[in-house]
């Protein structure tokens, strides 16, 4: 057992750092060799983005391990590339032209926008707030700032499977979405909790355990979903043929 605790503790760190390569590579090659984002959520990007800055500017007063932070950089880095791959090759949506303005009832078609400058400019704002606040609060690790923008980074990260599982319920087929990426968020689901809860205590905040916990039971949902369904044809591809 001290061998296995061992083992977690040296490779894990090590898997955390390039699991944005491992998770995401294949998706992006993928995207960019079919020239079609079709099945894959935007939504990903999104989350990923999002949480990974949250926890950027939640390191300094939390001081949680480093190999957490070094991922959180990288992360932003891969997840921006697979944004700009997957825009430019976004699919039509229900037979409207691509980048036709589809909010879905989110407010002001939030990252559902018809041209691909929103994005960045998401991304820009939200670094920039939390650098101006960073500056004016200059918070430590226990105030309710740093705890406040832990939790949300974490939690907002903790949903990631949500939209893909959604948009293969939709559709009824996992088409699109890379197996591969399944296979390592599964695989590292099972690392990131041994390194959580077989750290010395403290080295990791509960914020990342109980988030992570959540996370690994989507993705649990999210792999019962490719058995059911598989990588077969969409709905809406069906139903085109038949009419």
């Amino acid at each position: 057992m001290a061998i296995i605790s061992t083992l977690i503790g040296a490779l894990a760190p090590v898997f955390l750092i390039l699991s944005p390569f491992t998770s995401y590579t294949d998706q992006i090659l993928s995207i960019h060799r079919t020239r079609t984002s079709a099945g894959f959520s935007l939504d990903i990007p999104l989350i990923m983005l999002t949480a990974s800055i949250l926890k950027i500017f939640y390191w300094p007063g939390a001081r949680y391990d480093i190999s957490l932070l070094v991922q959180a950089f990288l992360m932003i880095g891969v997840q921006m590339t697979l944004l700009k791959v997957a825009l430019d090759n976004r699919p039509p949506w229900r037979g409207e032209r691509p980048f036709t303005e589809t909010g879905e009832g989110r407010p002001f078609g939030f990252w559902r926008w018809n041209a691909q400058r929103p994005y960045w400019e998401y991304l820009l704002f939200l670094a920039l707030g939390l650098l101006v606040m960073h500056t004016l609060l200059q918070p430590d690790g226990s105030s309710l700032y740093t705890r406040f923008i832990g939790y949300l980074g974490l939690t907002i990260e903790a949903t990631l499977p949500l939209p893909q599982i959604q948009a293969n319920y939709r559709a009824q087929s996992c088409k699109g979405f890379r197996v591969s990426v399944l296979g390592n968020w599964l695989f590292g689901d099972m690392m990131k909790m041994g390194y959580f809860f077989g750290s010395e205590p403290g080295r990791v905040p509960w914020a990342f355990k109980m988030c992570g916990m959540f996370q690994a039971c989507c993705d649990a949902c999210l792999g019962l979903q490719y058995w059911m369904y598989g990588n077969g044809e969409e709905i809406s591809d069906v139903d085109s043929r038949l009419s």
